[in-house]
C-alpha cells in the first residue's frame, strides 16, 4: 500500500475534472486515513474504520466541524469513485462541535479606512469583495470574458458547490477594471510574442477547443507576476495570483488601519452582504448575489444588524 495507489487516487480526481485545491484536500485527508491504520489499503477496511478516523480527529486533534466534514467528503469520494464500495451509514461517530457564531463586521467607516491602506490591484480585489460580495477564490478565477460592462455584472463560474451567478458590477470600479484588463491584454500579447501565452481552462474545453487557452478572454482578470509550469500538464502557463498574496495585503492593511477586529479577506464579503441589508434590499435578493443554496444562510447576516440590541433603543438611552 503506497504512492502507486495515491496515483491512482489522483488520476480519478483529474478525470473527474476537480479543481488542484480539492486534489490536494483528498489526496493529504486519504494519506492520513491510511495512516492512522497503521498503513492497511483502504479496500481492507470500510464504515468502522471511517468512523474510527474521523472520531480520532473530533476528539484527539480537536479539529473544526468543517474540517472533518472535508475529510469525510474526501473518504467518500475514495469509497464511492475509486474503490466502487460507498460508504454505509456512519454510526457512532463523535462529530466535531459547530459553533455558532456571528461573521465579524466592518463598518462603513472601517471598510473604507481598511480600503484607503491598499494600492494597486489588491485595492482592485478588495473593492470587488466588498462591491460585488465575491469571494476570494472567486475574484481570482474571475476571467476577462466573465466582466459585462453592458450590463454591469461580474458573472461567477463554478463558484461553490460548482454553481454560476451573476453580481453586480460597481460603476465605480468600472474604469480600473477596465485598466486592469487592458494590462492584462498587453502582457498576453507579451506572452504570445514570447512563445506562450496559454492559461489553464476549466474541465476538458482545452481538448474541445484547442484555440481557447490562448485567446484574450479567457484569461485572467488578475494574473500572476510569472509563468509557471502546471502541475497536471507540464505545461508553461500564466496562472492568476496566489491566494496568499491578497491574504497578506489584507493582513497588512488591517494592521496599518488600525482595526483590532478579525479581520480576513471575507470579511469584505460579509460587509457586502450586511450593508446591502442594512440599505433595505430584500433578503432573497442579496441571497442570489451571494450564491447562497438556502436563505437560512443569508440570515445570519440579518443577525448583525443594529448589533447589541436588533433595533431596540435600550431604556437607560431614553430621555
Amino acid at each position: 500500500m503506497g504512492s502507486p495507489f495515491l496515483e491512482s487516487v489522483r488520476r480519478t480526481i483529474r478525470t473527474l475534472h476537480y479543481s488542484v485545491r480539492t486534489e490536494q484536500s483528498y489526496i493529504y485527508w486519504i494519506r492520513q486515513y491510511i495512516l492512522f491504520h497503521d498503513k492497511r489499503h483502504p479496500i481492507d477496511m470500510s464504515v468502522v474504520e471511517v468512523g474510527q478516523f474521523l472520531s480520532y480527529l473530533a476528539n484527539e486533534r480537536r479539529v473544526a466541524a468543517s474540517t472533518q466534514n472535508q475529510a469525510l467528503n474526501a473518504l467518500n469520494f475514495l469509497y464511492k469513485k475509486v474503490l466502487d464500495q460507498p460508504l454505509g451509514e456512519l454510526q457512532g461517530v463523535t462529530r466535531a462541535r459547530r459553533p455558532k457564531r456571528l461573521p465579524v463586521i466592518l463598518s462603513r467607516n472601517e471598510v473604507a479606512r481598511l480600503l484607503n491602506q491598499l494600492s494597486g490591484r489588491y485595492l482592485l480585489m478588495a473593492k470587488i469583495m466588498y462591491g460585488s460580495g465575491l469571494r476570494l477564490m472567486e475574484v481570482l478565477h474571475l476571467r476577462i470574458k466573465n466582466v459585462d460592462f453592458h450590463q454591469h455584472a461580474l458573472i461567477v463560474r463554478a463558484g461553490k458547490g460548482d454553481k454560476d451567478r451573476i453580481t453586480v458590477l460597481p460603476d465605480t470600479l468600472e474604469p480600473y477594471l477596465g485598466n486592469q484588463i487592458e494590462r492584462v491584454r498587453l502582457l498576453h500579447q507579451s506572452d504570445l510574442d514570447a512563445g506562450f501565452g496559454e492559461v489553464s481552462l476549466p474541465y476538458s474545453l482545452a481538448r474541445k477547443y484547442p484555440s481557447a487557452p490562448y485567446q484574450t478572454g479567457w484569461q485572467y482578470v488578475f494574473p500572476s507576476d510569472n509563468r509557471a509550469r502546471d502541475p497536471r500538464t507540464g505545461r508553461i502557463k500564466r496562472h492568476h495570483l496566489h491566494r496568499s498574496s491578497v491574504q497578506n495585503a489584507i493582513k497588512n492593511a488591517v494592521r496599518a488601519a488600525g482595526l483590532d477586529k478579525p479581520v480576513s479577506s471575507h470579511t469584505l464579503r460579509h460587509c457586502f452582504a450586511t450593508h446591502l441589508l442594512e440599505d433595505g434590499y430584500d433578503i432573497r435578493t442579496v441571497q442570489e448575489l451571494l450564491g447562497h443554496k438556502d436563505v437560512k444562510t443569508t440570515q445570519i447576516y440579518t443577525h448583525v444588524l443594529n448589533r447589541g440590541g436588533r433595533g431596540v433603543r435600550s431604556p437607560l438611552d431614553k430621555g
